[in-house]
């Protein structure tokens, strides 16, 4: 049973390319969160991003301030931290969640 639920929690998150990531987000009024540091986000960003640094303590908090009906793209520098990010977003209820393979560094 406990694989079961885990199997849908894992469907609820996609890994997308960079071009079918950039195709779905060209429609600017789909929530885009980059889940790096400030700093790295200050460095350079995709546009449209909303930062929300995974690896702050009000993470959680802030996410939260989304609408979780809403399918929402997130990134990282490599794909490791949006995955965590994601898994958090899923267990608090949101319906999909789009990661970008590779991360900031494949944009």
């Amino acid at each position: 049973m406990f694989s079961l639920f885990k199997r849908k929690k894992m469907d609820e998150i996609k890994i997308y390319n960079k071009k079918d990531f950039s195709e779905a987000i060209s429609n600017k009024n789909v929530p885009l969160v980059d889940v790096r540091t400030p700093n790295e986000f200050n460095g350079g960003k995709i546009a449209h991003a909303k930062n929300i640094d995974v690896m702050s303590p009000d993470f959680v908090d802030k996410i939260k301030e989304l609408d979780k009906e809403k399918t929402t793209y997130i990134y990282c520098r490599s794909g490791n931290r949006s995955q965590k990010a994601a898994r958090v977003m899923v267990d608090l209820g949101f319906k999909e969640v789009i990661d970008l393979e590779g991360g900031y560094m494949n944009w």
